[in-house]
């Protein structure tokens, strides 16, 4: 089975700061030994909201908003990572696919790439890859929705005329098969199962993974939030292609 673990922004990264080069070296470990277990399939990092646009459409009209902002309904649907010429070719491939999706809000965000963290000089010719988060609606939430969502990337990619592209797609499943890990209040921070109401903490990051079963997810996520430290963490099923 396929996992999304999703981690949340913290006061750092919100700021602008760098992650430690602890947490860089602990990471790529965990990344790396991942990879080679066949466990690992995909993952990225996005900048800080100051950084990212929100697109929200209502009855065929549609706003952008650009941040900084705070969470409101971050709760996902479904996730499209894509290479654009730039961050305004990304938020009009958003509108495309919200044409095909009606009623919905996606947040438009560029993906940290090893040259943001210092690992490597940036190519002369570096993509310009973004992520677009659809967020959940009843429907999505009720399940069904999967097929509407995979049908509305296939019609993005046949849209572009550029060398614009669809690195990724993957829908979620309904919150009630997920688990969230929140932050430290008072005591051990614990797993709470599913359903969830709208998350008001902003995405920083995803993992996707291929485990065997929920528990095994979860106890991957345990690994990578010990990282992180006190950020949230969501691990959400995936629907199957």
């Amino acid at each position: 089975m396929r996992y999304i673990v999703m981690h949340k922004v913290d006061a750092n990264m919100e700021a602008g700061g760098p992650p430690s080069q602890e947490i860089i070296q602990n990471m790529g470990a965990l990344v790396q030994g991942s990879l080679k277990e066949g466990v690992f399939l995909n993952g990225a990092g996005l900048h800080r909201s100051a950084r990212r646009a929100r697109l929200k459409c209502v009855g065929g009209d549609c706003t952008v908003t650009h941040g900084p902002y705070s969470g409101s309904n971050e709760l996902v649907a479904s996730m499209t990572m894509l290479s654009a010429k730039s961050f305004d070719d990304a938020i009009a491939h958003a509108r495309t696919l919200a044409g095909s999706l009606g009623d919905v809000e996606i947040e438009i965000g560029p993906v940290v790439e090893p040259w943001d963290l210092g690992l490597m000089p940036k190519p002369a010719a570096a993509p310009e890859r973004f992520l677009l988060l659809c967020k959940s609606t009843a429907a999505d939430e009720a399940g069904g929705t999967a097929g509407k969502h995979a049908a509305a990337v296939k019609k993005l990619s046949a849209s572009f005329s550029d060398n614009a592209a669809v690195l990724a797609a993957e829908s979620l499943a309904p919150s009630a098969r997920g688990a969230r890990l929140s932050p430290p209040g008072q005591g051990k921070r614990v797993w709470v199962d599913g359903p969830f109401a709208e998350s008001k903490e902003l995405i920083a990051g995803f993992s996707l993974l291929s485990l065997p079963s929920k528990a095994e997810a979860l106890a991957w996520a345990d690994r990578y939030s010990a990282i992180l430290g006190d950020n949230e963490v969501d691990v959400r099923e995936v629907n199957d292609p």
